[in-house]
């Protein structure tokens, strides 16, 4: 139990690679991640069948679908989660060099199926592809290495360098539209950019700008100002998504209005997406909405206490980057259903459903899990500990 809650399992040299994985890599954080796939399913159950139907679809088609995708998703993390820091780096670098490249052709190639942001490419047989999925923990991985780097002994000017790639990155979300996916970046950079030493008055500054550059958003943009108009109205329509949203949430009180009782399913044509959370709490109540964000919140907490002492830059850097992404991503898709935030179309990691959200989520966390594996070179602490005694 005590190696379970401080991760200090000693790591012993010749071990099979699978013993030593399990040995070092945070079972909590794997077991909350496990558990919000699960709870994705039981909810994808409720939530997709209306839809399956109005698209005279079989009733589970998209939760076969899901658990497919979600299968493939926990099978890449697991992998990517033995690995080591040095080979998370150049997955990271070598993902940023596709999705950055899927990302500048979407204007070409890409379509919005219908929904005003060209931001999928389409495949053979049906299927299609977000790059900006999985671009986002790749720019973390190439950012953190950028931002390490700058810290060495005559190493190069890596926060410029990352300044200008995140940059990049928003103002090639930015045109799609895809604001949520802009904020999110941004606020991975600025986190990051923290964390590698930059003072605090920086941060803010940038985070000025992206402001100034909201507005601008506002008035260049019909697509951005019709949604914050529709958050910033005295009233909700309840003909809406939000509106829809908001009712359900309402209805489910403490206990839910009972398994496959709710309405919202039949009105909401992203219940089983971006509204995921507003299906829970219908028919489950506060008591499933409280139980999601406890996994969320553990994954997150754990991680940045097993990094608070790690001795290497990137390590720390990327693992919070990662981390703080997670779970801000978690925040801005509840929040929108509680229209404490404007709509962004921001999927629910692991529990909403899409190929392109759960398997980029697998990715991002075995990243998450590689970096905060305890590992042999010790933590800074006890450094510092040996060094006065």
């Amino acid at each position: 139990m005590t190696e379970m809650v401080f991760g200090t399992t000693p790591v012993r040299a010749g071990d099979p690679i699978l013993p030593r994985w399990w040995r070092t890599v945070d079972r909590w954080s794997l077991a909350c991640v496990l558990g919000l796939f699960a709870m994705g399913l039981l909810l994808g159950l409720a939530a997709s069948v209306p839809l399956a139907e109005k698209n005279n679809l079989p009733q589970f088609y998209y939760v076969t679908r899901q658990a497919i995708f979600g299968s493939m998703a926990i099978g890449v993390m697991l992998v990517v989660s033995t690995f080591s820091p040095a080979f998370v780096r150049r997955l990271g670098v070598l993902g940023f060099a596709f999705a950055i490249t899927a990302i500048i052709l979407l204007p070409f190639i890409g379509t919005d199926f219908g929904k005003g942001a060209v931001r999928w490419l389409r495949l053979p047989g049906g299927m299609s592809v977000q790059p900006s999925e999985f671009l986002k923990p790749c720019f973390v991985a190439i950012c953190a290495w950028f931002m390490a780097a700058s810290q060495e002994v005559g190493g190069p000017p890596g926060k410029i360098y990352s300044f200008c790639v995140a940059t990049i990155v928003v103002l090639l979300l930015a045109m799609q539209p895809d604001f949520g996916q802009a904020s999110l970046v941004l606020f991975s950079w600025c986190v990051m950019y923290f964390i590698a030493g930059a003072p605090i008055a920086l941060v803010f500054s940038v985070i000025g700008l992206a402001t100034v550059g909201g507005f601008f958003a506002y008035g260049a943009s019909e697509h951005f100002a019709r949604r914050i108009d529709g958050f910033l109205a005295a009233e909700v329509d309840p003909r809406t998504q939000i509106g829809y949203a908001t009712n359900a949430i309402q209805e489910g009180g403490f206990f839910g209005v009972g398994v496959g009782e709710g309405s919202v399913k039949w009105s909401l044509p992203d219940a089983h997406t971006d509204f995921i959370i507003a299906v829970a709490a219908e028919e489950y109540g506060l008591i499933m909405v409280l139980a999601i964000i406890a996994l969320y919140m553990t994954v997150v907490v754990r991680s940045l206490l097993r990094l608070r002492d790690e001795r290497d830059p990137f390590v720390r850097i990327a693992g919070t980057g990662l981390a703080c992404a997670f779970g801000v991503q978690a925040l801005i898709n509840m929040g929108v259903a509680v229209r404490l935030l404007p709509a962004k179309g921001m999927t629910l990691p692991f529990v909403s459903y899409g190929g392109s959200s759960v398997i980029a989520s697998g990715i991002a966390l075995g990243m998450l899990l590689a970096l905060t594996r305890s590992r042999p070179q010790g933590r800074i602490a006890d450094v510092l500990g040996r060094g006065r005694t």
